[in-house]
């Protein structure tokens, strides 16, 4: 089985590679790319800061049971995470089919990551697969993920996820976007705190638009 590439983006190339040792299955290579615009120096370690920066929350999250790939190799010289491939859908693709189910469980899986003051950082249904063996909604992509107990980055989190619903899911995403809130409340006792918060962005983002 060929490498396959899955995407190119503006901070990294996504490969699918078949296993070496021609055992079942696939993984994935994520390697950050350069860029010429920055001194090479600033851009190599930025490239290492970031990719050791998910690579650490990767491993939190296999620690913590949190479905999401499991890491399998950092290449710190050549900026590349290896990690594990989710086989399934991407809930992009499948949350008409059951968008309350779909909504409750990516709240709690927000909720989860809040408490252990986990921030996503790009939370859209095209970085959430529908696990083929798990049944599970696993969260993928964590590249602009960082560690923050601060109440405004959780509020920014869910805000910018009520934005990628809307984007991609007008007709749904309100009904969507209050069945995450009800299963986010369920899981984070600081829930209120976030809402509060999450009110006050959304506000800002409204006054810039106008």
């Amino acid at each position: 089985m060929a490498v396959t590439i899955l995407d190119t983006g503006a901070e990294a190339v996504i490969e699918k590679h078949p296993h070496k040792d021609g055992s079942a299955g696939s993984f994935i290579v994520k390697k950050r790319v350069e860029k010429t615009y920055r001194h090479p120096m600033l851009d190599k370690s930025l490239r290492q800061f970031r990719t050791r920066r998910e690579a650490k929350i990767l491993q939190t999250l296999q620690t913590l049971g949190f479905p999401a790939p499991n890491l399998q190799h950092l290449n710190d010289r050549e900026t590349e995470i290896h990690m594990q491939y989710i086989e399934g859908d991407k809930v992009k693709d499948i949350l008409e089919e059951n968008h309350v189910l779909y909504s409750r469980e990516i709240g709690r899986r927000v909720a989860e990551l809040h408490m252990k003051d986990i921030i996503h950082g790009d939370l859209t249904t095209s970085n959430m697969i529908r696990c083929k063996e798990t049944q599970k909604i696993h969260f993928i992509d964590f590249g602009l993920s960082k560690i923050s107990d601060k109440v405004e980055d959780k509020a920014v989190d869910l805000h910018l996820l009520e934005r990628a619903l809307e984007s991609k899911h007008h007709k749904i995403f309100k009904e969507c976007f209050e069945n995450v809130k009800i299963a986010y409340a369920e899981i984070n006792p600081q829930h209120q705190l976030v809402f509060e918060r999450y009110e006050k962005v959304r506000t800002r983002g409204r006054n810039k638009a106008k």
